[in-house]
């Protein structure tokens, strides 16, 4: 198989961005057995990958799949972050334990609840759907705590014109102890990018709160009155609380490298936690 890298957006110390062409290059599968196979490929989540050429020495075809699709959106920690390898992004490890077909709509820095993502969302084929919302909407300043309920209420209704029935869970932010208590906007530690590393920080003002700015805390409050509000009529929305994927506990022992991004262990961690909460005998996304 042959690939081309494609397009990376590389991160300075400078807060700048740049995009290298990467090279072209082949990748080989050798000493496969002698019979029918699966071959499953999880492409780079942090590149874009151009495929050039695919070549075998026998038939290939496309694999039937009986597996129900999950659709999920959420922001760079559900695109990948810094997992280990792109079958090693929480949501991969996920939908492998949860043995599904995934859909990742994982945007780094962009899950902000917009319109366009939404009508995506609404016309892409899927048996269970699910909704990771929150961390870019404070570490950007978004939007105040009067447009988030709305907000959410109007990109639920537009998921639903296209998936009227399915499981819908809706995800609220796992631990980021710069965010919890106060808002954005984030912004890079420039003492960290003098010592050639990269943190993030919280710039805004936790007295802000009382005038609508949005902490994780609010938000998680607000995603479960929204999700109870709606099951009420919707009994196949669901909540999970992302602090149950991720929480203070959890810090401790692995904390964010860069204040804001789990590693490659945390990623682990979340796949299975979520595996369980939604895929597990009495989880949402359980097999009826």
């Amino acid at each position: 198989m042959s690939i081309t890298g494609g397009d990376e957006v590389v991160l300075d110390f400078s807060g700048g961005a740049e995009t290298r062409r990467g090279p072209s290059g082949t990748v080989r599968f050798v000493g496969l057995p002698s019979r029918d196979k699966l071959v499953e490929l999880w492409l780079p989540w942090s590149e874009t990958t151009h495929l050039v050429e695919l070549r075998a020495n026998a038939p290939v075809s496309p694999a039937p799949s009986d597996r129900r699709v999950w659709l999920h959106h959420g922001s760079s920690i559900s695109q990948g972050s810094v997992a280990e390898s792109p079958s090693t992004t929480w949501p991969a490890l996920a939908a492998q334990r949860g043995g599904v077909e995934l859909v990742n709509l994982g945007l780094a820095g962009s899950a902000l609840l917009d319109p366009f993502t939404a009508r995506t969302m609404r016309d892409t084929a899927a048996d269970l759907v699910s909704l990771k919302i929150g961390i870019n909407i404070v570490n950007l300043d978004l939007m105040r705590r009067r447009a988030f309920g709305p907000a959410v209420h109007g990109f639920l209704d537009t998921i639903r014109e296209g998936h009227p029935h399915v499981p819908l869970l809706v995800v609220s932010p796992v631990l980021c102890p710069i965010h919890e208590e106060t808002p954005g906007p984030g912004s890079f530690d420039v003492d960290a990018l003098g010592d050639g590393e990269r943190r993030f920080l919280a710039t805004g003002d936790p007295a802000d709160v009382q005038a609508g700015k949005l902490t994780l805390q609010v938000i998680r409050n607000e995603l479960a009155r929204i999700v109870a509000q709606r099951a009420e009529a919707d009994p196949a929305v669901h909540y999970l609380d992302g602090l149950d994927l991720y929480g203070a506990a959890d810090h401790d022992d692995l904390p964010l490298p860069d204040a804001l991004h789990p590693d490659a262990e945390t990623h682990r961690l979340i796949g299975r936690r979520f595996a369980d909460a939604a895929f597990g005998s009495s989880g949402p996304f359980a097999v009826e």
